[in-house]
């Protein structure tokens, strides 16, 4: 039931209009989608995830990516592939919780993006939630409880 609620589509971050990177976000994952330039060995392409930095480029030259992340990760957890474009898959320190950007301060998501970002976050929390335990969570205690301050 949660899988129905995947991300639907690739959020994009674009700078000087170039496309610099794509990402989506699931409960537990942040993932990065980096398209790679023609004719480059894939060998000689370099990621490396740090707690709450990430630096993506090729071996010999200055980085294409080299920022902090907007929320620290898991980085046992975390890791990189190639397949025709880099994909990162960045494992959440804070399952459930919402990124506006992968990137701190960078191709942040406007308001309304958000709010369905985290719309969607909670309604599949909801549901895996509710599928483990085989019964309705009780929303008094359902991520953290209803706060009235």
């Amino acid at each position: 039931m949660a899988e129905n609620l995947a991300p639907e589509k690739r959020h994009s971050f674009v700078h000087n209009g170039q496309k610099v990177f794509e990402w989506d976000q699931t409960l537990e994952e942040v993932n990065m989608y980096i398209e790679l330039p023609k004719g480059v060995p894939t060998k000689l392409f370099h990621c490396s995830i740090q707690a709450s930095h990430v630096e993506v480029g090729i071996r010999g030259n200055p980085p294409y990516l080299n920022h902090d992340l907007t929320h620290p990760v898991k980085t046992d957890s975390s890791f990189w592939t190639i397949d025709g474009e880099m994909h990162i898959t960045l494992q959440k320190r804070e399952k459930g919780k919402t990124w506006s950007s992968p990137i701190q301060g960078q191709g942040i998501l406007d308001p309304y993006a958000a709010d369905q970002e985290q719309k969607r976050l909670m309604l599949q929390r909801f549901q895996e939630e509710a599928q483990f335990s085989g019964t309705c969570p009780d929303p008094r205690t359902f991520m953290g409880g209803i706060r009235s301050e």
